[in-house]
């Protein structure tokens, strides 16, 4: 399984691969913001996707409305503290699979890749 890990925190990148690798999944890509996660998808194939919301350059849900504009369906969690029902809701209009609080438990993050990644 190959996940692109979006944030622009370094700190949190490496804490969310760190997380991945626990539970089986070693092959990951990083981007630090939406615009570099847009970049990384006109080269690369994803089984996952785990984003922030809130990054300079181009947000959460702006990387989100134009991959989903590109007709890509593949899974898209939302790694965030946002959980305000009108952010919610914005995001789920926009194509959001799930969603991921932070800060979140292994258990959380496994129960959410076994979901929506077949094994």
């Amino acid at each position: 399984m190959r996940v692109l890990v979006v944030d622009d925190s370094g700190v949190m990148r490496k804490i969310i691969i760190r997380a991945l690798n626990a539970v089986g999944v070693s092959d990951t890509v990083e981007a630090a913001n939406g615009q570099e996660a847009i970049d990384a998808f006109t080269t690369n194939e994803f089984d996952m996707v785990l984003t922030d919301w809130n990054m300079p350059v181009k947000s959460g849900l702006e990387f989100l409305t134009e991959l989903r504009a590109t007709g890509s369906t593949v899974p898209v969690i939302m790694v965030t503290t946002e959980s305000q029902k009108g952010q919610v809701v914005a995001a789920i209009q926009a194509g959001v699979t799930d969603y991921l609080t932070k800060p979140f438990e292994q258990e959380q993050l496994r129960a959410k890749l076994d979901k929506y990644v077949p094994a």
